[in-house]
């Protein structure tokens, strides 16, 4: 089906794009060029952003105008795998079953595009008093990395939006502060010997042994400092280890041992406090003898993804006050989980997160949305367009 036929209702639409296989290290081409079609059937101007070659590419959609102080309506189009995961339907063939909607990326996030899209009717017969962009991004479940050069693209050369609304699952809560997050990977490299010979190796493993225990001593930390807003949960900075390999046998002492691990961060601390710790335990504490042994003896501290923390306005906008107004919530929330909104605030523009389905469902087999949600999101962003319309 394509764009000039399909219906223009948010579920039709997001069983189209959970049809689209977007999994990060594949293509969104194919989903990009479907909504590209559609926002030609309705007037709507657009732009890519690709990558550096060109296999993915960021959509940002303006109608309504050319001026500053638009809306935006964000979300990613990419998805987490589904592989090795037990799902009882085709997880790219939308089901509808006991008021849900089966499908990946039905709760993350397609289902906050799809509403978004259905909005394209009466946008286009509105008369706006301010625009409405669309920026749809690549590689968010893979640290974000996607839609960095579209909001680099956008604080540079394009009218600064009034508000970014990121469509993440938040059952329609309106959030206006997250976590950061921040992954790395820890190489130590130290000096294969006979297990009998220990004191002229070096074993990777213990070192990182070590390394681990001292982080575990950080979340410990972390736990007692707590958060002095009260508004999170867990109710701190988080700190986990997720994998780990190394050595060749029990008899060998390892040469190597790599691990990974992230850490997310309250959006008021100093997000490179932790590595930064660690790197100091590493420098002065092991290397020292590891080196005394055998000069080589590495430790590399690689960062793999990163994403800031949302803060909090001071005073909200009359544009935020308005959402919070259209959503039906007399306060806003805070979340654990990271999303792109950070990076907009960054650049100066006012973030909220507010999207249909719960983070509950996100990346698991079976994920879904319920249809009540769906029909939530499409009521709000129907009242988004009349507030913002004249007449």
């Amino acid at each position: 089906m394509t764009g000039s036929d399909i219906s223009m209702t948010a579920p039709a639409l997001l069983r189209q794009l959970i049809a689209f296989d977007t999994t990060s290290h594949l293509s969104n081409l194919a989903l990009v060029d479907f909504v590209t079609g559609l926002m030609d059937r309705y007037g709507m101007r657009y732009e890519l952003i690709p990558n550096e070659d060109g296999t993915k590419a960021n959509l940002y959609g303006t109608i309504g105008g050319d001026g500053p102080d638009g809306i935006v309506l964000s979300g990613h189009t990419d998805v987490v795998p589904v592989e090795d995961q037990d799902w009882s339907s085709d997880p790219f063939d939308m089901v509808e079953k006991d008021g849900k909607y089966f499908g990946r990326g039905t709760s993350d996030m397609k289902g906050f595009i799809a509403c978004a899209l259905a909005q394209l009717p009466k946008l286009s017969a509105a008369k706006l008093s301010r625009p409405v962009h669309f920026a749809f991004s690549y590689d968010e479940e893979i640290g974000c990395l996607g839609v960095r050069p579209m909001i680099e693209h956008l604080a540079g050369h394009l009218p600064k939006p009034g508000l970014v609304i990121v469509g993440e699952p938040t059952d329609m809560a309106v959030v206006d502060a997250h976590k950061g997050i921040r992954s790395f990977r820890v190489e130590v490299t130290g000096l294969e010997y006979h297990s009998s010979q220990t004191d002229k190796g070096v074993n990777a493993i213990m070192a990182a042994a070590r390394m681990i225990a001292f982080l575990g001593e950080i979340a410990e930390e972390m736990k007692a400092r707590g958060d002095a807003s009260g508004r999170f949960q867990p109710p701190n900075t988080t700190l986990s280890v997720g994998r780990i390999g190394g050595g060749t046998a029990t008899n060998i002492v390892p040469r190597h041992c790599w691990f990974t691990f992230e850490h997310r961060t309250l959006p008021d601390q100093d997000v490179d406090e932790i590595s930064t710790r660690l790197r100091r335990f590493a420098d002065e504490t092991l290397l020292p003898d590891m080196r005394a042994v055998y000069p080589q003896a590495d430790i590399r501290i690689e960062t793999l993804a990163q994403a800031p923390g949302l803060k909090p306005s001071d005073d909200a906008s009359p544009l935020e006050t308005a959402v919070m107004m259209l959503a039906g919530r007399n306060d806003r929330e805070a979340v654990s989980y990271a999303t792109e909104a950070g990076l907009f605030q960054e650049v100066g523009i006012p973030t909220l997160v507010c999207g249909p389905g719960s983070i509950l469902q996100a990346h698991k087999p079976d994920e879904w949305v319920e249809t009540k949600q769906l029909e939530a999101c499409d009521d709000f962003l129907s009242r988004l367009v009349d507030h913002i319309s004249a007449g």
